[in-house]
């Protein structure tokens, strides 16, 4: 079926995506996952062939290309080999719009070389400990001092700290009124050099084992007063507004990973041999492909659909939820097929398919529960 998302522009930088996984990730990768994350020098490898300003205005040193195109083809080529970049999309696709949309020109002009070199990568930090999906309970708190804020609190489930030389962190500034409990949000942007800032128990987890999942906490952090990103008071507006976006590249993500369950798969069945004849010359194996190719095919069709939206800014909170709740419950029932498929070697680390299946349970968790995203669609209806 015809693609239209992508141009020839496109397709020459798969190529050196595809190569950069191949001779600079896969050889390396079992070892990143026994560590818990991805090296900082390969973080500076990505800004040397410019990954990371890609989205980035020109005027910030960055190709100025308002697309996610190029992160969907690093989501396809990255789930083709069955191995994630660690923290990078969560650097370009969730941190930078918050930094575009809110930073000053003091703030992006400090922060921005380092942004696009890979020297300082970045990472935000919401989740606390009970807190979950609802952030209008954050505990986090920071007060003004003078010419600085005095950040305490904690965090946890946070994605590419330990790497991060800057963090976003949603604290509160103010109490909230009794009518509104997602006032006195807002959002500090923490030098990870900073005294009283440290990173806490590197989280293991099933899966993403070469992606950092950490515990950060904050114990009278002084953060200068003009680290506030955007206005005071206005974080759950802004973390709402970009929501859209952090869901969507979930969902390619989710699309990219069924489909690179399925052609690994296919693969797998036309040379495993079973009582005397192919595995992929049972009609049961042509079926259970037959309904997992359909599922990646609608996926696909939605995520492409939702990608153009996007960029005409059209992309609604809803339809990004139901654009990630689809997609990533297409991708855990693909996966499992495929590795139902694979028999016993489908439980073994050694097939990528173990890896997939085990990196696919987070998706209907993370970047908003598969519950929270029913409720946003449902209020929407």
């Amino acid at each position: 079926m015809r693609r239209a998302l992508y141009s020839e522009e496109h397709e020459a930088f798969r190529e050196t995506i595809r190569a950069l996984i191949d001779h600079e990730v896969v050889p390396h990768y079992a070892e990143w996952e026994a560590a818990g994350s991805l090296p900082k020098s390969f973080y500076r490898r990505l800004g040397e062939l410019g990954v990371h300003g890609i989205q980035v205005p020109e005027k910030w040193g960055g190709a100025g290309i308002e697309s996610l195109r190029f992160s969907a083809v690093i989501a396809e080529e990255a789930a083709r080999a069955a191995v994630t970049l660690g923290s990078l999309r969560v650097h370009t696709d969730i941190v930078l719009p918050y930094l575009l949309a809110y930073g000053t020109t003091g703030q992006l002009t400090t922060w921005m070389p380092g942004f696009i070199s890979g020297e300082c990568m970045t990472s935000i930090a919401m989740t606390e400990p009970g807190t979950g999906s609802d952030l209008v309970s954050i505990g986090t708190t920071a007060r003004l001092d003078g010419d600085h804020w005095v950040l305490n609190g904690a965090k946890t489930f946070i994605t590419g700290a330990a790497n991060a030389g800057l963090i976003l962190v949603v604290c509160r500034t103010s109490a909230p009124a009794c009518d509104d409990r997602r006032g006195g949000l807002s959002i500090l942007l923490v030098d990870a050099g900073s005294p009283g800032f440290s990173v806490g128990r590197h989280l293991d987890k099933i899966g993403l084992r070469a992606q950092d999942t950490v515990e950060l906490s904050f114990g009278d952090v002084a953060v200068p007063a003009e680290n506030l990103l955007g206005d005071e008071g206005c974080a759950f507006s802004y973390l709402t507004r970009n929501l859209a976006q952090e869901r969507l590249s979930i969902a390619l993500s989710c699309y990219a990973a069924a489909a690179a369950a399925v052609t690994m798969t296919t693969a797998y069945v036309s040379d495993r041999a079973v009582f005397g004849k192919p595995l992929g010359g049972f009609q049961n194996t042509k079926f259970v492909l037959a309904e997992c190719h359909t599922e990646v095919l609608a996926a696909r069709a939605l995520v492409d659909q939702c990608v153009i939206a996007h960029e005409e800014g059209e992309l609604t909170p809803a339809d990004a939820a139901a654009a990630k709740l689809f997609c990533s419950e297409v991708q855990g029932r693909v996966v499992d097929r495929c590795l139902q498929l694979h028999g016993g070697y489908g439980y073994v680390l050694e097939y990528p398919i173990a890896r997939l299946y085990a990196d696919a349970r987070v998706s209907r968790i993370y970047g908003g529960t598969s519950e929270v995203l029913k409720s946003v669609i449902s209020k929407s209806l």
